[in-house]
């Protein structure tokens, strides 16, 4: 008889937030403590969700391997608490993403591959099997969430690219188009945006891309069409609205190391033992309950990703 012994993270479904709860606005946000003017969806938000070539393909089904021990964090406070300097430092920055074109959208895949190539994202959904997943979400800032991302594993837009067995990173960056993102007209950023992971990190089940949340395609403040998520990373990591994906030997510098090195590195894994040089890690305020809860290593992830790491405890910043 096979015995199945349940993770950490890991909750019975029966105790998941279900959908028709944290779609009631209203109640959550009471509860919360939030202003439901505060987090009204913008109404350009809606018009480009209902404008999406992609909007058939979703909701797609949960992949309960993937769970978590906190409520789904209300789609109002998530769409309005956002990072996206290529629109503001602000965190209220949804209705100026809206000036995002996420069509057409083409991802460029070069380096070490068998033969560089682009494709139309809507091709590229095509080739994907789509899947719902429920992730923590943790921002170096010291605050998290937990969204129902929709999307597909990283590994398979891996297989899809055919790297070289030489490949050891892969490198990825945003769109750079001052005209339709002000924020990339500051000089100071090292625009465009680069993030990079190892080949052993990028293969791993939990790297996902994103394309979608909430059970619709993703929103443009959230980084459509097409965003990576890493569960167990600070959320810079997870660059957003990507248009060029490399594979390369070299480790990619990415945007925060080339801004500000000696409090950013490569790694960003989660981990409340090592302070950030100006706050500490040790925990984390959830959005939604303003709860202040201890934070985990690797953001509860340690199951999964941990072997990743071995023999690399003395890398600097966030290992």
């Amino acid at each position: 008889m096979l015995i199945r012994r349940k993770k950490g993270w890991e909750i019975p479904e029966r105790e998941a937030t279900p959908e028709s709860v944290f779609l009631n606005r209203r109640d959550l946000l009471a509860a919360g403590g939030f202003g439901l003017a505060g987090f009204a969806l913008p109404r350009g938000a809606l018009a480009a969700e209902d404008a999406d070539p992609s909007a058939g393909l979703y909701p797609a089904k949960r992949n309960d391997r993937y769970t978590v021990d906190r409520p789904i964090t209300p789609e109002e406070i998530n769409a309005h608490y956002n990072n996206f300097y290529e629109y503001s430092t602000d965190k209220e920055l949804a209705d100026a993403a809206q000036a995002l074109k996420t069509r057409p959208w083409t991802i460029a895949f070069g380096g070490m591959v068998e033969a560089p190539r682009t494709v139309g994202i809507d091709d590229l959904l095509k080739a994907m099997k789509l899947e719902e997943r429920v992730y923590r979400h943790r921002c170096v800032e010291a605050w998290s969430m937990t969204v129902p991302w929709t999307g597909f594993p990283l590994a398979d837009l891996v297989a899809y690219a055919k790297p070289l067995s030489g490949a050891k990173y892969i490198r990825m960056e945003t769109f750079m188009n001052p005209e339709m993102a002000p924020g990339q007209n500051q000089p100071f950023y090292p625009w465009p945006y680069v993030e990079g992971l190892t080949m052993a990190e990028a293969t791993n089940e939990l790297a996902f891309m994103v394309t979608g949340v909430y059970g619709k395609p993703l929103l443009k403040q959230m980084g459509a069409p097409i965003r990576l998520h890493t569960p167990w990373k600070y959320g810079f990591k997870s660059v957003k609205s990507i248009v060029k994906i490399d594979f390369v030997e070299e480790q990619p510098l990415n945007f925060w190391q080339q801004l500000q090195s000696s409090e950013y590195g490569f790694w960003a894994n989660v981990n409340p033992e090592v302070p950030h040089p100006r706050w500490s890690q040790a925990s984390e305020t959830v959005l939604g309950s303003n709860e202040r809860v201890p934070t985990q290593l690797f953001n509860g992830y340690a199951p999964f990703v941990a072997d990743l790491y071995k023999g690399l405890q003395d890398q600097p910043l966030y290992m």
